[in-house]
Order: C-alpha cells, then structure tokens, then sequence
C-alpha cells in the first residue's frame, strides 16, 4: 500500500485488495439479531476517515450466511465472492467480481452471501 497525506485532502492510496492477507482484517461485531441464517463472520480494514468521520474508505469481507441491514451512503466495487441483496421495497441485486454498487442511506437490506465476499468501499456518513 502507498499513501500520501496532505491535511484535510483524502490519502492518495494504492491498494491490491484481494492481496491484503486476512489476518490484516479486523474482526467487527455483527449484532446476533441481523443474523438470519448461518454463522457469518464480518472483517475490514479502514484506508482512510475523515477527520469530522463525515467520509471512510476501506475493506470489507462477510463469510456466507444471511444478514440485515440498514445502509449508508455507499459505493462499493466487489472484488471476490458472491452476493444477493434484497432492497426492501426495491431492486435484488446479484453481486459478484467486478460488481460496482451504490446503495442509499436508510435502504434496509437482507444480504445473502453465497461465497466469501470482499470489496472496496466509500461511505458518506
């Protein structure tokens, strides 16, 4: 990974995403109660906040199972791993590989993991 800060500016950052090794992802906790199915294992690794928090930028990984959840404002490309992700009132998304997403604040979603899924992220908090 390369950065460079300069103050208030966000980093500039090189990262190979499906090469950060996982022992390099923090374990998060995930709620019991947004757990529908499965045992899945949530981890991530942030790059770069904000210093007001207003903006993060970083990692995430699930393992399958079947969780809920209320979004952020979000734009994520998925690097490895398969997803569904129901948007209540809404679209089904099919995620994979390559999968660029942008989901709302406030969309409650029920995510359906079907294989270890990683991406890269940017929330607007």
């Amino acid at each position: 990974m390369s950065t460079s800060d300069h103050s208030a500016r966000p980093a500039s950052l090189a990262v190979s995403v499906p090469d950060v090794p996982d022992d390099e992802l923090e374990t998060e906790e995930l709620d019991p109660a947004r757990i529908v199915a499965g045992e899945p294992v949530v981890t991530g690794k942030v790059l770069w906040e904000a210093e007001d928090g207003s903006q993060i930028r970083g990692i995430w990984q699930i393992t399958p199972g079947v969780v809920t959840d209320t979004e952020a404002d979000e734009l994520f490309v998925v690097v490895s791993g398969r997803a569904t992700i129901e948007i209540e009132g809404g679209a089904t998304l099919e995620v994979g590989p390559g999968s660029a997403c942008v989901l709302r604040e406030g969309d409650k979603t029920t995510w359906t993991v079907h294989e270890t899924l990683r991406k890269a992220y940017h929330i607007n908090c």
